[in-house]
């Protein structure tokens, strides 16, 4: 981790109190519980703007040339992979 730099953090009594036990049940400190729950958090939050990126990026892709797959092709070729079959994707159109 790089250097740290200190942030202050304001906590209703009833969340203080919540997470002093937690802490203690799990023999960590508040501030570990803190900062792991943050890094959760804003890492499960990048991977979903990546994904509404790549979602915007692909909606303008489409909408540019046309080509796609339909829910059907997309079904199918989900179901061979579940079955273990090593499939390609289905081959867009327009």
């Amino acid at each position: 981790m790089a250097t740290a730099a200190s942030t202050s953090l304001k906590l209703d009594a009833e969340t203080k109190a919540r997470l002093q036990r937690l802490a203690e049940a799990r023999r960590r400190s508040p501030h570990w519980l803190m900062r792991e729950a943050i890094e959760q958090y804003v890492d499960r939050e990048e991977r979903r703007e990546r994904l509404r990126q790549d979602a915007f990026a692909a909606w303008a892709e489409y909408r540019a040339s046309g080509r796609h797959v339909t829910g059907t092709e997309a079904d199918a070729w989900l179901a061979r992979l579940e079955a273990g079959e090593n499939s390609e994707p289905p081959a867009p159109h327009t």
